[in-house]
Parts: structure tokens; sequence; C-alpha cells
């Protein structure tokens, strides 16, 4: 759905986007008539990622564990909201509309009215009554079990997904909820994602948009999976989809608008017109212009989301889904991704930078991921002698395996931290180019590409990955690309646009060809995505089950 007219901005008029990450939420004030980015505000969540034991304590959390605390994310409207304001030096009523987008699956089982169930204080002490992140990962077992029931029953949606459901997603960790606290499953009135959860939070109203529905949710052609699969998973989760039913909003509309008390939690205005949720790689569509058929977006930070739209849809083996009108309005849009990418260099600081490495970084006054980017740099291609799996988080594109694990062959005494970060990064431009020709072979055509994210600031990073796609890529022209595409929304959903196509073309930012692909290196990175092809299809299929079993042996432990 579009907008059939729309109401010019006023003079000075401006939107908010808030964009909820990992660890912080931004909220970023934007004019409406050309897209400058007039101020903005950081706030970190006050308990991060919580992987090892609940914020009051109690038994170690399992492996592969990943939740958060819905108070940090109410903090990010209490604190980065006003303080964005001020920064942009606009008045509340300035403000023509607010959009909000959030790292996904992030969801979390609630009550009726909207209550998280951790804040009340018979579940307090329940690790599934907390909102499980996106890289909530041990729900890989309800996974598996929902592709095979829907591979044995012959689901027509398992196909929209290139065969396979990821452990990140709605039904598979609503399941573990079932399997291993049915007293939590069963006080769940509502099962929301954090993005549905926090537009609810300032319009009062329940709501739901297309776009988690779609790629997290399952939901195709008008519904989620039936009863009858459902009962399949399990006799008792056959009622399940009531917990997520609700009418779908399409993207760029507005959910509602603030309430008095959210007003004066946020500083915003009473009445602001708030948009339908979103998820922080789609929405970055917009930001990026990254809209047309054939346009791959590829968000890169923590974890690298692949988003494309095409005028066709094809089953795509691996996608983590396509779904029509999931991005824009009459298009298919596509997902894929790795789950872990700058998560991967971040281990390879913390694990193979010795004490000289370190003291060096200190005394140029350098990160130590600039201290070995300079050295890795300095390498020809192929001089470390490694290949790696980029695979420590699992992988979540074309494998669509979480119990898969990160891998590095050639290791010698001769073998420095330098040479391990260059693989890695290697590795991981490796997987792109691993999706981007599933994409093509299976007759979607990827006809541009484009980068965001926070790897942007790495220069050779982005470079090796032109190299190795050999293909020119286009870059975000704005740091923070979520948060500038969820204002865009809120541009639509407040009339100042027909349509997020017409206000991505005006409040959108790119820089075309900002790298390009160096011959030579391209050549030589051919030879070494052959051999990385060699192990991805090894061990990433017929030889998988030695990580699988490695991860249940430190389970059983």
């Amino acid at each position: 759905m579009t907008h059939t007219s729309t109401t010019p901005p006023a003079a000075g008029a401006v939107t908010v986007g808030i964009d909820f990450g990992t660890l912080s939420g931004r909220a970023l004030v934007v004019a409406v008539d050309d897209g400058r980015e007039l101020g903005s505000a950081v706030h970190e969540y006050a308990h991060g990622v919580v992987e090892s034991a609940l914020p009051g304590g109690g038994p170690a959390l399992p492996p592969d564990w990943a939740l958060q605390i819905p108070q940090d994310w109410r903090d990010v409207l209490r604190f980065a909201v006003p303080r964005a304001l001020e920064a942009a030096g606009v008045r509340a009523d300035q403000v023509v509309g607010v959009a909000v987008d959030f790292t996904a699956c992030t969801v979390l089982p609630a009550t009726a009215e909207g209550t998280p169930l951790c804040e009340l204080a018979a579940f307090s002490a329940r690790p599934h009554a907390y909102p499980k992140l996106w890289k909530h990962h041990a729900a890989q077992p309800d996974a598996d079990l929902v592709v095979r029931v829907a591979e044995e029953t012959g689901q027509p949606w398992l196909a929209r997904y290139g065969g396979k459901i990821s452990s990140e997603w709605q039904y598979a960790k609503a399941l573990q909820v079932l399997r291993e606290d049915r007293e939590v499953y069963d006080a769940a009135e509502r099962w929301i994602e954090a993005a549905d959860w926090i537009v609810w939070q300032l319009t009062g109203a329940e709501n739901r948009n297309l776009c988690t529905a779609g790629y997290k949710g399952m939901y195709q052609d008008g519904g989620y999976p039936d009863e009858g699969f459902l009962a399949a998973l399990h006799p008792d989760f056959a009622g399940f989809t009531a917990k997520v039913e609700h009418p779908l909003s399409q993207l760029g509309t507005a959910a509602g608008t603030v309430t008095e008390a959210a007003a004066e939690l946020t500083g915003l205005r009473a009445g602001t017109v708030v948009a339908v949720g979103n998820v922080d790689a789609h929405v970055t569509s917009a930001a990026a212009q990254a809209l047309e058929p054939g346009h791959m977006l590829a968000i890169m930070g923590t974890s690298t989301c692949h988003i494309m739209n095409s005028e066709v849809f094809a089953e795509v083996p691996g996608m983590c889904g396509a779904v029509q009108g999931g991005v824009v309005p009459g298009l298919w849009g596509y997902e894929a991704g790795q789950s872990g990418v700058g998560d991967i260099l971040a281990w390879a600081v913390r694990t193979v930078l010795p004490h000289e490495y370190a003291a060096e970084a200190r005394r140029r006054g350098i990160s130590p991921h600039e201290l070995l980017t300079q050295k890795a740099e300095a390498q020809p291609v192929g001089g470390h002698g490694l290949i790696a799996l980029d695979w420590h988080s699992g992988n979540r594109s074309v494998l669509v395996d979480h119990h898969l694990s990160g891998l590095m062959v050639g290791l010698t005494l001769d073998t420095r931290p330098e040479d391990v970060y260059r693989a890695l990064i290697e590795a991981t431009a490796f997987g792109t180019r691993t999706i981007v020709e599933t994409f093509e072979q299976s007759g979607v055509p990827v006809a541009d590409f484009t980068a965001a994210g926070g790897l942007l600031r790495n220069a050779f990073l982005m470079q090796t990955y032109a190299d190795v796609l050999n293909r020119p890529i286009n870059v975000l022209a704005s740091e923070q690309g979520p948060a500038l595409g969820a204002a865009i929304h809120a541009a639509v959903a407040a009339g100042a646009y027909p349509g997020i196509r017409e206000a991505s073309a005006v409040m959108g930012r790119i820089k075309r060809e900002a790298y390009t692909p160096d011959p030579e290196r391209a050549a030589a990175y051919d030879l070494l995505y052959a051999e990385y092809r060699t192990l991805h299809d090894h061990f990433g299929r017929g030889g998988s089950a030695v990580m699988h079993r490695l991860r249940a042996l430190r389970a059983a432990r």
C-alpha cells in the first residue's frame, strides 16, 4: 500500500528514526525536505547481550543463548530521543513522524496488554521469559524439526525460505520455550517481535508489520503455517499462531500516534505519527537508495544481511525468505545473510593478539583492528597460505545451519596474527560471494552491489570484498543507515511522500563505485575462492557431522 496523497511538509519539518541494535539504540533527526542528518544520540544498553546469566543471578545460561532486557529498549526512548532533538536544535512540534527498526528476529513473550513476562515477579527468574535476541541459536534442534516435518508434509511455504528454517526465527524459538518451560509458554498470550513491541510502547496499541511476519514468522500467501502442521511438531503447539496473529500493516504506513505517556517519556509531541515497525537491514535499503530490482544491499556489521528486491520469485537455496512487499510494496523482497562477520574479527583480536602487538597498537595510538589491518594489507593475495570458513556463529546462508563452526586450514608455526586476521576477512568475503552466486544461479541476477554498516570504516576490508566479488561496490553515504531508513519511512507514514521509493530518492544517500576491483587481485582470489568452496561444500554438507558432534560434546559438558 502506498499513500494516494501527500501533504507537503512545513518548513523545518523533521522525522526521527530510532534504530535498536545489538548493543545500543540510536535516535537520528532528519530533515524531511532533503534528508539532511541534523542530530543524533546513542544510548548503550545497560545489560548488553545477556549470554551467561540473568541480571539477578541464578544458574548459568546454556551455550548459544542470547537474551535482552526490555527496559534497555525503553531507555533508548527515554534518553536517546530527547538528546537527539537537542543535538539537532529542533522543537518537538517540528517532528511530523517517528519510526523504529530493530534487529530481527528479536522476539519476546508478553501478556495480552503487552507487558513482557520477564517483568512479572512470577517469571523474572525464568530465562525463557526474556526476549530472545536474533543471535540466540539454542533453538537449532527445533528449527531442524520444523524443516524435517515441512519436507515430510510438503509444506508449500518452505521453498520461500530456500528450503531451510533458521533457529533465529519466531516459530523455532517458541517451540524451544514450549519444550523447556511450559509455564512460560502458556503464560505468553502474545509472542511479538521487538520492533512491533516498541511501536506498542509508543502508540498504546498492538501493531504487526508485514516484514517481520514474512521473513521471521513464515507468513506467506495470507496466512501462517496451519494447525495440522504445528501439531505435527508438538501436539500442544497446534494453537501457537494465536499468539502472533494480528492484522499486518504495510511498510511506510502509520501504526498510530504517540500517546501522552510516550510523549512524556521521549519528549516528542503527543499525536505525532508513528510508522509501522521494520527490520534494521530491510529499512536500510531506503537509506542506501537500493530499492530497484537487482540492487543488492549488504549491511555489514556484527553480522551481515543481504537484501534485494526483484520483480520475480525464484527458489534460491538458503535464502532467509522471499516476501511479496517485504521491503517495498509491489516487489519480491529477498533476504540472505551471514551470522558472523564483525563478530569474527572481534574474536580474532581477543584470541590471537599477542602482548607485543597490543603494546605496539597502544604506542602508535591505534586500535588492534587497525594494527592488524595494516599488517594484513601489506601481504600479497595468498601470501599467508590460509583458508578459513566464516562459521564461528554458524552459517545463515546458504547452508542455514547454526551448529556449523569455524575452520582454518594451512596453519604453521610461521603463521602470524595478521595472517589469521586477513584470512578471516577473506572468508567473510567468500561467504558473500557464495550468496551472490547462489542468487544468480537461481535466476535472480545481481546487477548492483551496495554496502552499508559499521565495517565500511575498514577500507582494506571493503577493497577485499570488491576484489573477491570482482565487481564495483557502492557504499551508503551515511554512518547511520538503519536510523536514516527509519526516518525515511516516518516521512512516508506522515504523508510527506507518496511512497518509500519516492522518499528514498530524495532523502537517501549513496556513493557509487566507491571501491572497484583490481584485476590481478581478483584473478588470484578466484583460485582461493575455489579452495573455499571445496571446504564449504564438504564441511557444510556431507562432512558437517564432525562439527555437530563437537558441539554436542561441548553442550554435554
